[in-house]
């Protein structure tokens, strides 16, 4: 159970990391690259796919139909406003974006961005591996568990926390190449 715990959480994490490597810009044109701007509409934030349909008509161009015309202004200002340095512009209920080729300065920026994701999802990992080791250390200091109990328990932890620690790395490694490209 606690082993099943330790993995859920864990992969909570990962899942997290490879959603935000999805809104990060690379050399195509995709539409998560929207997917973290918040609209500002009937009185809350909510996210920009939730007030439109988000589509790539083109390899290098991003739409976003509205489906309220009294949001296509938030929307287009969400979008202005977004550190992705785009350029909206409103055709009737039609939000055309027409995404630059990126500079290879902006390239290394987003690496470092990448960079700064993974390194948060290993803290976050490895805070999870402690939760999970400081559980093992209680249960066998009230006598649930065995000290060669505790001892497994221990290194399992400890092979599920290298598994991810792998895995992000590997991500970070496949989205660095993606960004890269040009």
């Amino acid at each position: 159970m606690l082993l099943e715990n330790v993995r859920k959480r864990m992969n909570s994490s990962f899942d997290n990391l490879l959603r935000d490597f999805g809104g990060l810009r690379t050399g195509r044109v995709s539409v998560q690259i929207l997917d973290h701007i918040m609209v500002e509409a009937y009185g809350s934030k909510v996210p920009i796919h939730q007030v439109g349909t988000i589509s790539t008509p083109e390899a290098k161009m991003l739409t976003v139909q509205v489906w309220d015309s009294s949001l296509i202004k938030p929307t287009e200002i969400a979008i202005r406003n977004s550190q992705l340095g785009l350029n909206p512009m409103v055709d009737g209920q039609l939000i055309r974006i027409t995404v630059p080729d990126l500079s290879e300065e902006r390239r290394k920026e987003i690496c470092k961005l990448a960079g700064k994701y993974a390194e948060q999802t290993r803290i976050s990992i490895r805070n999870v591996r402690r939760d999970g080791m400081d559980e093992v250390k209680k249960q066998e200091k009230n006598k649930e568990v065995t000290e060669d109990q505790q001892k497994k328990l221990s290194d399992d932890i400890q092979k599920i926390t290298d598994e991810f620690i792998k895995k992000i790395d590997t991500a970070l490694s496949v989205k660095e190449k993606e960004v890269m490209r040009v």
